[in-house]
């Protein structure tokens, strides 16, 4: 493999830097906070009605619910990829409500709950870097704000239960349109048992020039969380709206099937940025959908870490002419971790163009799969697309895996697809030694190294995170003292 990460001594010196200051934090810790609300285990047709009553939903909802309850138990579990086997869904709890309160004030989070998110540092995040956040503590959002700036300017944000209620038309003409619950098995759960999430809208002709953020947490255990976002960039508006997530280590699996749907209009900028550290006790099986049409831009940035198996794969559906997206994701495949992930991209106007760019790390006897599509339809004409996966294996166990599924329907169309595999090697871990460090600490830099192009497209709190979290993920396996 080509070291592209040891040519530039100011680069190296940066990252010893980074290396040496950044502590490591894990968020494996949970909370004594009993439910004010449960449904229980096991789902049926009661406990979707049980849902959609307690949150006194618009009969259309309910219906919707109940068609989407009909889908998921219809269709079978996904065996194409990773073993989804050891999926307790007898056992899950679907709804969890932790408390009565929606707050737009710190001050207001019951103590318990808004000292997880002090852990976390999600309100000091929004204080310094944010036009506005959303907290999630299992099924319900708990605290919702946006600057007041942006709030006269017409923007709306907040969870998705509160969108429902104050603006139930704007959210009818979004829900699940992007992503049907006849997608998969999972979207149909979504769409049937779904709590929380975001509703985003931004006006026409509005530049939200700071990102705004969401960060959810599961607490319990054998439970799902099964939020539903929904970001509307209007024509000619632009936004960029950040995803955080993590979980307790549990003996019993949870639960992760979200959605996002993302609709960016004519000549607006879409931008959506996740980082994910789930404990390994998480089955992670979100569905992420734009839809990018004439002259917009979509853009996916995403790191993911944990979990016991995640399957993601990020689509762009490229729908009106001289669209664009790109799509930069990281995974990390620590011990015992199957990251079967990947991204999508849908071409059917002219002069579209499409860039994905994956990064996988494979630890101990982690499986790293890329799974993506790419489909030019005919008439597109002049369409282009560019797919770059890069893998790096730690260690003799670690696997990577490279699954394209391209189909080029237009003979105008370009095309590229390339592919890496390595190793770290004697030579950079020599360099770096002779720098001072240790095997352990040039390892580590090697891999945020690797990683460090698809970084800088991350906000610098969110980069800063992603470093601590991928030492800290090498160090459970020794790889790092």
């Amino acid at each position: 493999m080509e070291s592209t990460y040891v040519n530039k001594d100011e680069e190296i010196d940066r990252l010893i830097n980074d290396l040496k200051s950044n502590g490591s934090l894990d968020y494996g810790f949970h909370d004594n906070i009993n439910p004010v609300y449960s449904t229980g285990k096991g789902l049926s047709r009661q406990v979707v009605e049980e849902i959609s009553e307690i949150k006194k939903e618009p009969d259309w909802m309910r219906r919707i619910r109940l068609h989407a309850y009909e889908i998921f138990m219809s269709k079978p579990v996904p065996t194409w990829g990773p073993d989804l086997s050891g999926i307790d869904w007898e056992n899950m709890t679907y709804y969890s409500r932790p408390d009565e309160v929606k707050a737009t004030n710190w001050d207001e989070v019951p103590k318990e709950i808004k000292d997880t998110f002090e852990k976390l540092g999600v309100p000091e995040m929004e204080r310094k870097y944010l036009a506005g956040s959303i907290a999630q503590y299992d099924s319900e959002g708990i605290y919702n704000s946006i600057k007041k700036e942006w709030e006269e300017k017409g923007v709306v944000f907040m969870d998705l239960d509160s969108a429902l209620k104050r603006y139930p038309d704007l959210v009818k003409e979004y829900f699940a349109k992007a992503v049907p619950p006849s997608d998969n098995k999972f979207a149909a759960l979504n769409v049937a048992v779904w709590s929380g999430g975001a509703f985003l809208y931004v006006p026409r002709g509005v530049h939200v020039d700071m990102p705004l953020q969401t960060y959810f947490r599961i607490n319990g255990e054998a439970t799902g969380q099964f939020e539903h976002t929904i970001v509307v960039a209007d024509e000619g508006s632009s936004v960029h709206y950040l995803e955080g997530c993590t979980a307790p280590v549990y003996s019993k699996d949870s639960l992760h099937a979200a959605i996002v749907e993302y609709y960016v209009m004519k000549n607006a900028h879409g931008r959506y940025t996740s980082v994910q550290n789930w404990s390994n006790s998480v089955y992670n099986m979100p569905t992420k959908r734009a839809w990018v049409e004439e002259n917009g831009n979509m853009e996916w940035v995403g790191g993911s870490l944990g979990s016991k198996v995640t399957m993601i794969y990020p689509s762009s559906y490229l729908r009106g002419r001289n669209a664009t997206t790109s799509n930069l994701n990281i995974a990390l495949a620590g011990p015992g971790t199957v990251k079967d992930t990947g991204a999508k991209a849908i071409h059917m106007a002219p002069n579209t163009s499409s860039k994905i760019i994956a990064k996988s790390v494979s630890l101990g006897d982690g499986k790293s799969i890329y799974r993506g599509l790419v489909r030019i339809n005919k008439d597109a004409v002049n369409a282009k697309s560019h797919v770059q996966c890069d893998a790096l294996l730690i260690n003799d166990e670690s696997v990577s895996y490279t699954m394209p599924h391209d189909e080029i329907y237009e003979p105008t169309a370009n095309f590229t697809h390339e592919a890496t595999v390595g190793k770290i090697g004697t030579e950079e871990l020599t360099y770096l030694r002779s720098r001072g460090l240790s095997e352990d600490e040039a390892s580590s830099l090697i891999v945020l190294g690797f990683l460090d192009d698809v970084m800088k497209e991350i906000p610098m709190e969110f980069a800063v995170e992603m470093n601590r979290l991928v030492k800290l993920e090498m160090s459970k396996m020794g790889a790092v003292g």
